[in-house]
């Protein structure tokens, strides 16, 4: 790739986020009926190339199961308010009250509290119950605490997740061991997905683990700060193009396929789209599912390190409530503005493109397009309606 230079004595490349990019039509069309947009994860088939997202403001074992229900999988967050409060809905409640001048305050506050293990198990089994696959994260410093209370519960699946995961973490101090992830995830019987990371080596190294899937994303969700707290962070187009290859490579050596989640920065179904033509097997959703109706957050969503007690690193966010899980999901949609019916955007886009399943749309042409959000919209923006009308898209949330 094409270096620019910084300065004399710095070189960077170039890269791209999703609204950088466009996808061009190929020869071919193809009936949108036509179109498989399933993928398995481990030893699951998934009608839905979606996770939800291991957020407090959108996964509670009630929209696990929805979300299950409807093909996707949801991951819920063990280290958050279900797994800290028996009465979990009560501070839900309480958050969403909240001036957003003391909310990380306050959260910070409400996150001291110890979690309960037992109340792990309990999570789990409520998702169980509803007949859909359990998913649920820990971070890297608390997984080796309380993996095996999960698993004993029934988690079906593994998400150890945190704002950057790598392969190899350096301590000088002895009294807390790193954790050897190749090692843990080798002697696990479940699935495991890691992330997140953003780039070649990164994902190189996390897929050589014996992960059975990699999240790919640092700093692009609504609710992350990480960007302007810590200056680091890759656009998403890039990143999910570079660990696509780092996929590739990894495939070559060992014959495993290991999926590339898109984590983070999709607003609408044109996001989406772009994020499986750049590579991406799935994606994660976080704050374009706290809209829904029954998501917990009750307008309101927050991220893992919001309330990091030293250095928070997102914020709360409120979201417009304007629409079922189903209606954000699989329809029907009712605005023209991409953030409805998600999942039939991706498949009416591979059907435009002629392509049958994700394997296929991830090898799309691109083009680099920063044209492509404004070119010939001047009414909708000056009417402030389809692609001009930002308050919907805020709904979903922007890039940080």
């Amino acid at each position: 790739m094409m270096e620019v230079e910084i300065g004399r004595g710095k070189k960077a490349r170039r890269a791209y986020g999703f609204d950088d990019i466009a996808i061009v039509p190929s020869r071919r069309t193809r009936d949108p009926d036509d179109v498989d947009i399933s993928w398995t994860l481990g030893p699951y088939r998934f009608e839905l190339p979606l996770l939800g997202a291991a957020l407090d403001g959108v996964v509670n074992p009630t929209t696990a199961g929805v979300i299950g229900k409807l093909g996707g999988l949801a991951v819920m967050n063990l280290e958050g308010i279900q797994t800290r409060y028996e009465d979990a809905d009560a501070i839900l409640e309480r958050i969403s009250t909240y001036s957003k001048d003391i909310a990380t305050r306050e959260l910070q506050d409400i996150y001291q509290e110890p979690i309960q293990p037992e109340l792990i198990a309990q999570r789990i089994k409520e998702i169980k119950a509803q007949g859909v696959v359990a998913a649920a994260s820990l971070t890297p410093q608390k997984v080796k605490r309380y993996y095996e209370v999960a698993l004993e519960a029934g988690l079906d699946i593994l998400v150890i997740q945190g704002t950057v995961v790598s392969a190899e973490h350096v301590s000088k101090d002895e009294s807390r061991p790193p954790l050897n992830l190749k090692e843990f995830i080798r002697e696990l019987d479940v699935p495991v997905v890691v992330g997140g990371c953003a780039t070649y080596p990164a994902g190189l190294h996390l897929m050589r683990t014996g992960a059975a899937g990699v999240l790919v994303g640092v700093g692009p969700g609504a609710i992350c700060t990480t960007r302007g707290v810590l200056g680091l962070g890759v656009p998403q187009a890039t990143a999910i193009a570079d660990v696509a290859a780092a996929r590739s490579q990894h495939m070559l050596e060992t014959g495993d396929y290991v999926r590339v989640i898109a984590d983070g920065g999709m607003r609408n179904g044109g996001d989406i789209a772009k994020a499986i033509a750049c590579g991406a097997d799935a994606v994660m959703l976080g704050s374009a599912l706290a809209r829904a109706y029954e998501a917990p957050g009750r307008g309101f969503n927050w991220g893992m390190a919001t309330f990091h007690p030293t250095l928070p690193r997102g914020t709360r966010v409120s979201t417009r409530q304007n629409g079922s899980l189903e209606e954000i999901l699989t329809g029907p949609a009712h605005e023209n503005d991409g953030t409805f019916n998600l999942m039939g955007a991706l498949r009416t886009s591979m059907a435009t493109c002629g392509y049958r399943d994700i394997a296929e749309f991830n090898r799309a042409e691109l083009l680099v397009a920063p044209a492509l959000q404004t070119e010939g919209k001047h009414l909708q923006r000056d009417q402030g309606v389809g692609m001009g009308a930002r308050g919907g898209a805020q709904t979903v949330g922007v890039t940080d």
